[in-house]
């Protein structure tokens, strides 16, 4: 890939396991992005619909473009390196931010950054790690090959969801990430997602001192036959009033199930809210939706719930990650969610 209008474009990578903020925390971000500059952020969801795009408010001199299906160091491997051509072709950012799913490997997508086709044109800066002191609790997080890969390959750790953290959980949380090698460059909090921009814009290499971590798990979907993936799934048909559009896929040990809505159809907040609430409560729950009191997103990672108004419009989504074992029955929960409806139906 050359260009010479395109080099050393700095890319920095969010990583983190999921619901540890990612989408957030880059929100926060943009919010205090140089107004000259122009960024381009790709976005990679596990989940077959993507939501984590509808969080963003794309404009002029913020592009965003979302990749769900999969993960992006491995299922979706195939696609990045076109996508990522696309994209700075089309638009020519001045700063390229990627969000990788919850489940992503660093070390696949490291690969296609530092490759032979982005040579000279984009320089990796520090990556980044979120970290939810909480999660440290849970041991099957602790025990996890990806949560502790994203750990070690970083070169700077953001403890997010401090706010919620109590002073043991933040100090445990501290006291592991001094215990990781290589140093990390910083550790910072980010409660509420809110991280200083001069951590971003001053950003030095990645050091890449870690990076001969690999993932069997990874490695073999990455090897495996392509799957077959629209560059745009935000371009697919609207769905109909009366027929939603159900998806599910399953790697890595992980399940999701997602549906669409016509944006005609119309859900009574409470009642939603009251069906989401009693999903198991280790269950990854994301969505936008057309409510009587609005569009609003909804969010809950780790149990605790959030609402934020949404000015997406295109259609109504939701999504369930889940290990296997968690799942719950596809038609019961659409069933529950259809009986939510007010209008559209």
């Amino acid at each position: 890939m050359s260009d010479v209008h395109l080099a050393a474009i700095p890319v920095h990578l969010f990583t983190g396991f999921l619901g540890s903020g990612k989408t957030t925390l880059i929100r926060r971000l943009i919010e205090q992005k140089p107004p000259q500059e122009r960024w381009a952020v790709l976005v990679n969801e596990f989940g077959q619909v993507g939501i984590d795009q509808a969080m963003f408010e794309a404009s002029d001199d913020v592009i965003v473009k979302g990749l769900p299906g999969g993960c992006l160091c491995c299922q979706l491997a195939f696609v990045l390196q076109a996508t990522l051509v696309n994209l700075l072709h089309r638009h020519r950012p001045d700063r390229l931010i990627i969000e990788p799913s919850g489940l992503g490997h660093p070390a696949g997508l490291l690969d296609v950054l530092r490759g032979e086709a982005f040579a000279e044109v984009l320089e990796l800066r520090d990556v980044v790690v979120l970290l939810d002191p909480a999660r440290l609790d849970d041991p099957r997080a602790r025990e996890h090959e990806t949560f502790n890969d994203q750990l070690a390959m970083a070169d700077a750790v953001a403890l997010t969801m401090t706010d919620r953290a109590t002073a043991e959980q933040l100090h445990v949380a501290r006291q592991h990430v001094e215990e990781l090698w290589p140093a990390k460059k910083w550790v910072a909090r980010a409660p509420h997602g809110e991280l200083p921009i001069s951590l971003l814009l001053e950003s030095g290499p990645h050091r890449g001192a870690a990076e001969r971590r690999s993932s069997a798990a990874h490695g073999a979907l990455r090897e495996a036959e392509p799957q077959v993936v629209m560059l745009d799934a935000f371009a697919e048909a609207e769905p109909l009033p009366g027929q939603p559009q159900q998806k599910s896929g399953q790697a890595l040990g992980y399940h999701t199930l997602s549906w669409r809505w016509s944006p005609a159809e119309v859900f009574d907040l409470d009642r939603l809210t009251r069906v989401l609430d009693r999903l198991p409560p280790r269950l990854r729950v994301k969505g936008v939706l057309h409510t009587e009191a609005g569009w609003q997103l909804y969010n809950r990672g780790d149990g605790v719930a959030s609402l934020a108004a949404s000015a997406w419009r295109r259609d109504s989504r939701l999504e369930l990650i889940a290990e296997a074992e968690l799942m719950p029955s596809a038609e019961a929960t659409l069933a529950a969610l259809q009986a939510c409806r007010v209008q559209g139906q």
